[in-house]
């Protein structure tokens, strides 16, 4: 078994608990729980993520014709993006179930460089925030458009994705930096 000691740049053990505390999903000790949230009263919050899937043009051009040996990509990655949104919970351990009332995953074609943006859009009215729902239909819908087009090229990249925006809850809006 290997044993990897503690590199000279990170923090002794109680300087590391010291800052998990801060982290809702860590105990005392550092170990990992689910927060609990049956205080907190439901309220309207929304969260916005984006990802891109980058491949060659010829490769787009050929998905955007509709040629593509497994079907639909596109419909599919929605599909998919969807379906991933509302199971986030049974992906991500400490993530709750929520009653998800909006999911929409739109993807547009981009030239330079060529691929797709695929944004998620997910809302809720519930105790906690939809921002890992909105994040997971967009990894999703990615891995699909990958998935469905790997044949043709196994070059392509999965990149950028990140929560664009998140509205409700105690923490307000939140809006990413260009």
């Amino acid at each position: 078994m290997r044993s990897f000691a503690r590199s000279a740049g990170s923090a002794p053990r109680s300087e590391a608990v010291a800052r998990a505390s801060k982290l809702s999903h860590l105990g005392r000790g550092g170990q990992a729980r689910m927060v609990d949230v049956s205080a907190k009263t439901p309220s309207e919050r929304k969260a916005i993520a984006e990802g891109r899937v980058v491949m060659t043009a010829k490769t787009l051009d050929l998905v955007l014709a509709g040629n593509a040996k497994k079907g639909d990509v596109l419909g599919a990655a929605r599909i998919a993006g969807i379906m991933a949104a509302k199971r986030t919970h049974e992906l991500v351990p400490l993530c709750h179930p929520l009653p998800v009332s909006n999911v929409a995953v739109d993807i547009e074609p981009e030239r330079k460089p060529p691929g797709f943006r695929v944004r998620a859009s997910v809302k809720v009215t519930g105790p906690t925030g939809v921002e890992m729902e909105a994040l997971t239909a967009v990894a999703v819908a990615c891995l699909t458009i990958y998935d469905m087009v790997k044949a043709i090229e196994r070059g392509m990249r999965i990149e950028g994705i990140r929560l664009l925006e998140k509205r409700g809850g105690r923490s307000g809006h939140y809006r990413a930096q260009e």
